[in-house]
This record gives structure tokens, sequence and C-alpha cells, in this order.
């Protein structure tokens, strides 16, 4: 069996809550043997409220969705002799990664340069809100706040509703994503340079790189791009979402040969030869009445009837699902993003990584753990021994 492309890094990772578990799960997929390092207390995401046995085991679905496959150790890094244990670890470590505010690691005395010179291969991966240099360093940064401040608000939602956030944790994702590419990237430049870095994820940055449409267009054009609900970047009105007889369904109908089969597929030719209909610009000019006559057409029938008679045409749409209903897709049945995983409660299943590699790709290979699970064996693997940790134990320690 070929091994995973991470096979063998060893991952330091003191991240919490989102951004940061996200781009170290990402890494764990990918056969990194990533460590958390929780408090005696747990990750926020744990326990959640305690509503339901899963949260009530520390094994919450939001913590289990971005930490499965880790192995999880307690410290208290208020103690001397934890930071002590931090060193050791980081000696043997490929990579360190944190989500504390600019300055936290430093004054524990586990930041950059002090793990640096311990180990000069180490990359050290500091996500933040507005990252390590910069006059906003030391802000504290939430998913909504940097969805706010980068623009993402700005151009999502509906204009007469207001600014709108994403319907998830956009800016943590993002800045999670961004953070495993940066640490593969840091990963890979070692092999030819032998020498460790610092990888400064700043939330905001990482964001505006999704954003990379928006801004370029704006700095190269002084175009300002609005709220533009549910339309298409592209602001053809057949890229646009559309009511059914029974639901909704967007269409991304983008190309001329498209729009002639859209129009054929749902009766309307009779106006193709419409000169207000003529061209993409003269459609896009006459939006309202373009979207009126399909969306008219439309709703005569099911989604269901539409996806299948356009699937034929060659006709670009997707039907709006509920995520009960996506899981259901035939896509997934031979697909490997959705991870089966057995737990001692009970099997569950979590979401992997977002593509698919021909030779060791990614996968959970062990079950999300409770909290401090592996404490014991991380630190025999430290070269503790068991004397040693009883000991901390005893001082609460771990």
């Amino acid at each position: 069996m070929t091994a995973k492309p991470f096979t063998g890094v060893k991952i330091l990772d003191f991240t919490r809550v989102l951004a940061g578990p996200y781009g170290s799960y990402q890494l764990a997929l990918l056969g990194a043997d990533v460590v958390k390092v929780e408090s005696r207390d747990g990750d926020d995401m744990r326990f959640g409220n305690r509503a339901n046995d899963w949260e009530k085991r520390g094994l919450a679905a939001p913590w289990v969705s971005v930490n499965a496959g880790k192995r999880s150790i307690t410290l208290d890094l208020k103690k001397p002799k934890a930071i002590e244990v931090v060193k050791r670890l980081a000696a043997k470590a490929d990579v360190v990664m944190e989500n504390f505010r600019p300055g936290v690691m430093d004054k524990l005395g586990i930041g950059y340069e002090t793990l640096r010179a311990i180990n000069l291969k180490l990359i050290y991966c500091a996500v933040s809100g507005f990252g390590q240099v910069g006059p906003d360093r030391e802000t504290a940064a939430f998913d909504g706040m940097i969805q706010a401040m980068s623009g993402l608000m700005s151009i999502t939602g509906f204009e007469a509703n207001g600014p709108t956030r994403v319907g998830f944790a956009g800016a943590d994702v993002m800045s999670g994503a961004t953070a495993a590419f940066g640490v593969a990237s840091a990963l890979y430049q070692r092999t030819h340079t032998g020498k460790g870095q610092l990888v400064d994820v700043a939330m905001i940055d990482a964001v505006m790189g999704y954003l990379a449409q928006q801004f370029t267009e704006h700095m190269m054009t002084g175009r300002v791009h609005g709220q533009a609900a549910n339309l298409s970047v592209t602001r053809k009105p057949t890229g646009d979402l559309y009511r059914t007889k029974d639901g909704w369904m967007v269409l991304a109908v983008m190309t001329e040969p498209q729009f002639q089969r859209l129009m054929k597929t749902i009766g309307c030719e009779a106006a193709l030869p419409d000169p207000r209909f003529a061209d993409w610009p003269k459609r896009i000019d006459n939006a309202k009445p373009l979207h009126d006559i399909i969306e008219e057409a439309m709703r005569k029938e099911t989604s269901a009837t539409w996806a299948e008679r356009f699937a034929k045409a060659d006709v670009p749409a997707g039907r709006v699902l509920s995520i009960p209903e996506t899981v259901q897709l035939d896509h997934f049945q031979r697909r490997t993003i959705l991870q089966p995983v057995e737990t001692e409660h009970g099997p569950i299943k979590v979401v992997g990584s977002g593509f698919r590699l021909e030779h060791g790709g990614g996968s959970v290979e062990r079950p999300p753990a409770i909290l401090g699970e592996h404490t014991d064996e991380v630190l025999r693997e430290a070269g503790y021994a068991d004397a040693d940790i009883a000991e901390m134990r005893q001082q609460a320690v771990v």
C-alpha cells in the first residue's frame, strides 16, 4: 500500500476552535501524525452545550469534524514543566501549528524564535486575524468579523437585506485551508533547503486570496462588486436562481450554444428572435424580462423533471438541495469524501479530503480522541518514564 503524502510528518498542534484545526485536519487526513495539545478542560468546541451523548463525551460533532484522526494530549501551559514537555516534543516535530493571538506563545516561552533555536528544521505555522506583523496584529479576530472586514459580506446576499454572512464559517475554513497549503509548501521547500521557517497566515489575507477576481477587477478597472443575490459573477441572467414547481434550481448557462439549448428545452424558442435577447450585453440589460420568461416556464415542472431534461440537453443546472438530500446523492457512493469511522460508541461519518489521489489519498485512520487519550503514549515516545508521567499527573501538569 502506498504511503500517504505526509506519512512520517509530525505535527504539534496547539490550534483551537475552527480555523487552525481545519488546517491541521487536512494534513492529518493525508498521513501526518497530528498531536493535538489541549488544556485540561479541552478545546472550546469539544463539549458544545452538552445537549446530547456525543457532546457529553467531549466528542461534539463540530469538534469531530476537524479533529478526527488526531491524537490528544493535555498540558497546562501555565506550568513550567508543561513548557519543558513542549520543548522536548518540538525538538522532534516537523511542524508546530497555533492560532493564538500574536505574542501569546512568546509569553508562554514557546514562540517561534524559541522553538526554532531548538529545532532549525521546524516549520512554525501561526494563524491569526491580521498576521504576525502589521498595525492590527494584536487584535483578536473571529469568523464573522473577518467576513465583514475582508469584503466577503459586501458581495453576499440581497441589497435590500444588507450585507450577509455566508452560510458557514467561511473565513475560518478559508484560513485553515490556506494554512494547510502554507505548511505543505514549507515542507516541500525544506526538502531542498533543509531549513524550517515561519508560515504566517492572516485570516483577512486568506479570505482576500479567495476573492482574487473581485479585488483584481476593482484595482484594474475601478469596478466595485456589490451584492449579487444569487446571480453569477458573470452577471449573465441565465446564471441565477429560478423557482420550479416544487423548489429551486440554479442555472449556469454561460455560452451561446447553452443559451439556445436552454430556451428550446424549456419551450421558449419563441423568445430567441427577440431583439432584447440578441446577445449577452442585451440579455444583461434586459435581465428581468428574460428571467421572468424562463421562470414562468420552469414553474410548470418539478426540479427533478428539469434536472433530467437539462442533463439530456447538456444545459448546466443544479437543484438546490438540503444537506440531508446532498448526502444521499449517488455521487457519494462512488467517491471517498464521506469517511466512515468506527468508534467505541458506534459508527460515524466525517468529511474527508475534497480531492482523491491515485496513490495514498486522504482518510481518517483513527477514531476521534477522547480528551487527553494519548497523553501517556506521546510522553513515552518523547522519552518520559512512567514515574515522570505519574508525577506530572499528580502535579496537574497533564
